[in-house]
């Protein structure tokens, strides 16, 4: 985030909106100006990944089933958004560390100990690491004692659409992304790199909620994508992981996709819509579906 504070101060915060007088490095101008960018980042990011997904990927279709809520996809926005400034708080104090340079990311790729292969070995363990920890983390807030407390709210989401990806409980949002941010406090990393990956787990989140459910078969053997994930939000305790479906099959929570056996959301709104149950243009085209039992 020091890259991020170094062009925001040289284009906009220095000349436009902090005084001479204030040094950049002051720690509480830091804080301020890592808020800003921060919160500004991650709603630019969401609205705008989310709202392309919503337009060009997610089947619209899907609004017409049983489980999709009265107006849910305002619901999932003003969730989002409330959450999101909170969750920020914490995350800015990590990259206040980082930025103070207490984590192992460093500036250029000659400082990594082989080069390029390093950066590239460090991208693919980040990705493991951080969906082995995911995982854990995910089943830890599945815990009956834990689940009506954090991470219920966003299971109310039985048909998510992409703008479903933020709708978490800040503590429940925070502790999902905190993999994110240890990973550069016990392994070394570029900080571009680190950047990249920050926004990339960010589309990816959105990714597994757009309810587009094709992927090349042999891949839906290795990667957990939206016909996983969507399971995961109907049937709650299968399919916990992130990117991958390894850790699924380690703990034993693996569930082949409802939507390869002809079981799935979009089936079963056909075979509504077949048995006069929902007319043929839907009954929640507009986002007025049914309320769900936790509603």
């Amino acid at each position: 985030m020091d890259l991020v504070l170094n062009v925001a101060d040289h284009y906009v915060l220095t000349p436009y909106v902090y005084p001479l007088s204030w040094p950049e490095d002051t720690a509480l101008r830091q804080i301020i100006s890592l808020l800003v960018v921060t919160n500004l980042g991650i709603t630019v990011l969401y609205l705008g990944v989310g709202w392309l997904s919503y337009q060009l990927i997610f089947d619209h279709n899907l609004m017409k089933h049983p489980l999709f809520l009265k107006n849910q996809v305002w619901r999932e926005i003003r969730h989002a958004m409330t959450s999101l400034p909170i969750i920020s708080i914490p995350t800015v104090a990590l990259f206040f560390i980082e930025v103070k340079g207490y984590s192992k990311l460093y500036d250029n790729v000659e400082e990594s100990s082989t080069d390029w292969p390093f950066v590239l070995f460090s991208m693919i363990s980040f990705v493991l690491f951080t969906d082995g920890c995911i995982y854990w983390i995910h089943r830890f807030l599945h815990h009956r004692c834990i689940y009506k407390h954090f991470h219920k709210k966003h299971h109310v989401l039985k048909i998510p659409t992409p703008f479903a990806s933020h709708a978490f409980h800040p503590l429940d949002g925070f502790l999902s992304s905190l993999p994110y941010h240890v990973y550069p406090f016990l392994f070394p990393l570029h900080k571009v790199l680190y950047l990249a990956l920050y926004i990339f787990v960010n589309i990816w989140t959105v990714s597994i909620h757009d309810g587009n459910y094709r992927m090349p078969g042999p891949l839906q053997e290795v990667f957990n994508g939206a016909a996983h994930h969507t399971d995961h939000h109907l049937f709650f305790n299968v399919n916990y992981g992130q990117y991958f479906t390894l850790w699924d099959r380690i703990g034993g929570s693996y569930q082949n996709p409802s939507v390869l056996e002809g079981k799935g959301p979009l089936d079963c709104i056909r075979r509504l819509t077949a048995e006069g149950k929902i007319s043929s243009n839907g009954a929640n085209d507009n986002g007025s579906g049914t309320k769900s039992k936790e509603e």
